[in-house]
């Protein structure tokens, strides 16, 4: 699995913009002059979150996928009270990644706060943005307890990851495969910025009220963050962004994006080509 992590890598190109006191590292997959999505993974988490996604979705689109702030190769932000400042560093390194091009926004949980807010401070060329598995609209979160895992090794750490991915990513334990679990450890080994603070906050359901773009939002269908009051947050959502689209991934969990690949991909492509075609 290492090594399919390996070659997706290898056929990235990458670029460094500035972050904090470093350099945030963004990956891009597929043509050059194609429509861009860009795709903000969640926390804890680092480009890999999309690994079932690149694929498929460059094949139609420019796929750009940031590491973010403080989290993969990315280095920290600034200290920041609040996501803003560190949507902003984000919005700056789209300027200079795609200068003067239009671009869709696809975040998920985490990343999903900081596209609401990067959407909230965007111009015009922000096409559409699209929330998955978002947490910040004022709703009280699930509890998902998470067992520690920087002290632990061998089977007790691939044990503490599985249990974590079962608590709160997967809607299947028998969908953890091999590769999620090397997806876990990489981003774990790598992260430093902590995020989960912001779920139970109104922080996104406040800055996506400023989004001029087209709004969607996406659940699978049993996220363990929002089920089963998944309706409560679609209706939140509406609150602010009365045109709002909203769906659901059957059977699917956090990760939806993961875990149900196929179906996510597929509702995505949908989604982008059919309400937000390139002019």
């Amino acid at each position: 699995m290492a090594d399919f992590l390996a070659r997706l890598d290898a056929t990235a190109r990458r670029i460094e913009t500035p972050c904090g006191e470093g350099r945030m590292a963004w990956r891009l997959w597929g043509d050059a002059d194609a429509p861009p999505l860009v795709l903000l993974h969640g926390g804890s988490g680092s480009w890999r979150h999309w690994a079932r996604n690149i694929g498929p979705l460059s094949r139609d689109r420019l796929v750009v996928c940031p590491d973010l702030p403080g989290l993969g190769d990315s280095a920290m932000p600034p200290p920041a009270e609040t996501p803003a400042p560190v949507a902003a560093i984000l919005l700056a390194g789209l300027a200079d990644l795609l200068p003067g091009r239009p671009y869709d926004l696809c975040g998920f949980s985490f990343g999903a706060l900081l596209a609401g807010h990067l959407a909230a401070q965007a111009d015009g060329r922000l096409r559409s943005v699209t929330l998955v598995g978002a947490g910040a609209l004022g709703l009280p979160r699930q509890v998902t307890p998470l067992k520690k895992v920087r002290s632990e090794t061998g089977e007790a750490r691939l044990a503490a990851h599985r249990h974590n991915l079962a608590t709160l990513m997967f809607a299947d334990a028998g969908r953890i495969d091999a590769l999620a679990l090397e997806i876990q450890e990489a981003n774990t080994m790598a992260a430093r910025f902590r995020s989960r603070g912001f779920a139970s906050t109104t922080s996104l359901k406040d800055a996506i009220a400023r989004a001029r773009a087209p709004v969607a939002l996406l659940y699978g269908e049993r996220d363990a963050i929002a089920f089963p009051e998944i309706e409560r947050r679609f209706a939140a959502l509406r609150e602010v962004q009365p045109e709002a689209w909203t769906g659901l991934v059957p059977g699917a969990g956090h990760w939806v994006a993961y875990e149900a690949a196929e179906s996510f991909n597929a509702m995505l492509a949908d989604m982008l080509a059919r309400r937000f075609a390139p002019a």
